[in-house]
């Protein structure tokens, strides 16, 4: 049991380290800005990492996600591959990148397996090599080494360990990867948003080397990147049959920013930006939104906003609300439970959303 200490309520469902409850959150009382930045400020110390987004005015301009740090000589970003070495960006680049990866074969559990070409054959025979589970093939998992957020609760965290690694990964050998049972490739991590050049190159040049057979490309993202590099992975993922799946973390900017350190701006208009696109290709669908319910934070309300926003751009997106597991920095919550996640998918179908599911069951309690 915690207590809030702006308001005094006690409940297991507040986290130690913010240390205040989601209605002190929503209504931002006094005192909550302060130790929403000292939790987080703290959590970036230990891996160190930049504590906030670096905004020099006479610092090297770096626009690719929302952050849009401006990094003074001798310092890095907020994500941590980038450094002002001597004027001059130095770390990870199109060409390189800090990244692992592994084959993992289909069907896997991937957020949009439920409704991807890999898990259910959606798209055949254009897309999809079976009308039905891709049994047989297999999906290359490319996890990057950093992020644009800094989630307290992160199920990956363990990516920042390699951030700062002097080694990069070149271009060709993620592509060496590539052979004939490869049928997608999805990118996550950390999140692809701080190595977009790199993801998108890679994207096109496999797809170039594979041009006579199907090899559909994704990305499970935050969605923060610059929306021209949006517009980019999305025309990358309509045309191979892949999709850009959005996690979409809270609705109320107040509790987003308690929980990622960061503003939910840039990713819900993005969101909106990626499904102006979806009527390209209605079917697999381009685009998915999921949401972890984190208990005491991402509740029934935060749930329905997010299912309102996503009615007003199309009601058939599919929308997976994920159990949540404690880690990290919030490893002393408890895990999401049956009654609350049925809750979730009730509201989201009150809000007018059609296709709903909800993921990670086996960890609902």
């Amino acid at each position: 049991m915690v207590q809030c200490q702006v308001c005094g309520t006690v409940s297991r469902s507040i986290s130690g380290e913010l240390g205040v409850c989601i209605n002190c959150i929503r209504g931002r009382r006094e005192g909550v800005l302060s130790l929403i930045q000292k939790a987080h400020m703290k959590s970036r110390r230990a891996f160190g990492l930049p504590e906030t987004a670096p905004k020099d005015p006479e610092g090297l301009s770096c626009n690719l996600c929302m952050n849009e740090c401006n990094i003074p000589v001798d310092a890095m970003g907020y994500c941590g591959l980038r450094k002002n070495e001597e004027g001059r960006i130095a770390g990870v680049s199109p060409a390189e990148g800090k990244l692992s990866w592994y084959h993992d074969p289909l069907p896997t559990n991937c957020v949009g397996d439920w409704v991807c070409p890999g898990g259910t054959g959606a798209g055949y025979p254009r897309y999809a090599y079976c009308d039905g589970p891709e049994r047989g093939y297999k999906n290359l998992a490319v996890f990057f080494h950093a992020c644009t957020f800094n989630c307290l609760y992160c199920q990956n965290w363990h990516f920042r360990r390699q951030t700062f690694a002097p080694q990069t990964t070149p271009l060709e050998d993620l592509l060496s990867d590539v052979d004939s049972k490869t049928s997608c490739i999805c990118y996550f991590g950390g999140d692809p948003t701080a190595q977009m050049p790199f993801s998108l190159k890679a994207s096109r040049t496999a797809i170039e080397r594979n041009r006579n057979r199907i090899l559909r490309i994704c990305w499970e993202t935050n969605g923060s990147m610059h929306g021209n590099l949006l517009d980019e992975m999305m025309d990358i993922a309509l045309e191979s049959g892949g999709c850009v799946k959005f996690d979409l973390k809270a609705w109320n900017e107040n509790v987003h920013i308690a929980l990622t350190g960061i503003s939910n701006r840039r990713t819900l208009e993005n969101f909106r930006r990626a499904g102006e696109k979806r009527g390209r290709r209605p079917s697999p669908p381009p685009l998915i939104a999921s949401t972890l319910l984190v208990p005491g934070y991402v509740d029934e309300d935060e749930v329905k906003g997010i299912a309102r926003y996503i009615v007003s751009i199309d009601p058939d997106i599919p929308y997976s609300l994920l159990a949540f597991y404690p880690h990290f920095f919030m490893s002393d919550m408890p895990l999401t439970s049956r009654a609350m996640a049925y809750r979730c998918v009730q509201a989201a179908r009150e809000e007018g959303l059609n296709n709903i599911r909800i993921g990670n069951v086996h960890l609902l309690v």
